[in-house]
């Protein structure tokens, strides 16, 4: 006799955003914390329907392009007053008006990394494997429909009062999904 398989919580389908945007003001309302929306493409103002926090990747850009700004000017700063000093036409060895260029090329490389892998970690990516896979329903995300699954590590996770609530929420159907 094998084991019966974990849940990994439950997944209920919607026909429109209008429909998931809804359900998803009423899944917040409700306390529930470990769930998320799926779209096939992006529906305006759901980030405030769910209740999300506003991202963290402007301020990893911010801090990752001024530390590439201040490296690019150290060791500018270094090469011409440290390393090799030269003066030149009776010109300060920090010169720092020509160090402009250079320094905005690093703060821009760096923001741009602080961007991509920003957004690539905090959104767990890549993910090759997520349980909502093991949903035959699920493959419709990508074509016409709108999903919500509420994992069952949430702490107000019921399987019976939370399928009972989600289909009163609208949803078309709602299924467990196995982890």
């Amino acid at each position: 006799m094998g084991k019966r398989p974990k849940s990994f919580g439950l997944l209920a389908e919607y026909e429109t955003p209008g429909d998931l945007y809804h359900a998803c003001e009423q899944v917040r309302d409700a306390g529930y914390a470990a769930w998320d929306a799926y779209t096939p493409f992006p529906v305006h103002g759901l980030e405030k329907a769910m209740g999300l926090r506003a991202s963290l990747v402007p301020w990893i850009v911010c801090v990752m392009g001024f530390t590439g700004a201040a490296l690019g000017f150290l060791m500018q700063y270094w090469m011409a007053a440290v390393d090799y000093p030269l003066i030149i036409a009776a010109k300060p060895l920090n010169s720092y008006p020509a160090f402009v260029p250079i320094t905005f090329e690093p703060g821009i490389l760096f923001g741009a990394f602080g961007a991509v892998f920003g957004m690539l970690g905090l959104n767990k990516l890549p993910q090759l494997y997520h349980s909502l896979f093991n949903s035959k329903n699920f493959a419709r995300v990508t074509d016409d429909r709108f999903f919500i699954a509420i994992e069952a590590r949430d702490p107000r996770y019921h399987t019976e009062d939370t399928t009972k609530f989600l289909e009163e929420t609208g949803a078309l159907s709602v299924e467990e999904v196995e982890d």
